[in-house]
């Protein structure tokens, strides 16, 4: 959506501090022996408290508050009776329905002790999302978006994941433009001031092709790499973008 009012404003900040709670009080539990349905429960206990409610339930029936993925789970996880282990990455995606408007996020954290090739994939995720945003402003091309974290990802050693990408937000979960995470030349879509979107960096240690599971929901690396997700919901505005859900 692209805002036209500064209700819009305030209910977007309003969904996306109920997203930003959830986040924190998910991390601050992620430890091995935790399940990540109990990880759901504490989310959703956030979203009841600032009366919001799941978008991905509302929107797609998604089995779950929270998507929570492990490890080799790009996006889509379901919580469930799954017991973290030492050193499992651990994917938090919260999207806050809250009043019509729709926030979302990610992080990507490690039970207990990560090997240093997984905390180097979460540091490359944030780095990726940080330029980006120092980046985003009315003006600029979606694929040049892309093609800064393509590039931040890639000198790493990893891989962007071409089938995910960030995405136009407020009234429902996925609006237009789709935000690539690659440079692609032929899409000629820019920026405009008060358009509200995602940027969200899903980077794999591996090659980057993901399949979809048999559970119709979780989308995995098909050669079983690790994966790191970052996200925030923003505000294009002429200069630094507005973060909605720091």
């Amino acid at each position: 959506m692209s805002i036209g009012s500064e209700r819009d404003l305030e209910g977007l900040r309003a969904a996306g501090r109920a997203v930003a709670d959830a986040l924190a009080e998910m991390r601050q539990a992620v430890q091995p022996g935790v399940t990540t349905r109990e990880l759901d429960l504490l989310g959703a206990e956030v979203f009841a408290r600032h009366g919001a409610r799941s978008a991905p339930q509302l929107v797609y029936g998604f089995p779950g508050v929270n998507c929570i993925s492990v490890n080799d789970e790009a996006v889509h996880g379901i919580p469930s009776s799954r017991t973290l282990c030492d050193g499992d990455l651990v994917t938090l995606d919260a999207t806050a329905e809250l009043d019509g408007y729709m926030a979302d996020a990610a992080i990507t954290v490690a039970a207990g002790a990560a090997p240093p090739e997984a905390r180097a994939l979460c540091d490359v995720a944030e780095r990726a999302l940080d330029r980006a945003l120092h980046l985003v402003r009315d003006g600029v091309r979606v694929n040049a978006v892309g093609r800064a974290i393509q590039v931040e990802v890639e000198e790493a050693g990893f891989s962007v994941i071409p089938a995910l990408s960030g995405h136009g937000i407020g009234q429902t979960i996925h609006e237009p433009p789709t935000v690539p995470n690659y440079f692609d030349a032929y899409d000629t879509t820019v920026l405009t001031e008060g358009l509200v979107l995602t940027i969200e960096p899903v980077i794999a240690a591996g090659a980057g092709d993901v399949v979809l599971r048999d559970d119709g929901w979780t989308v995995a690396t098909a050669d079983h790499s690790l994966v790191a997700h970052a996200e925030h919901t923003i505000v294009v505005t002429r200069g630094e973008p507005l973060v909605l859900t720091a």
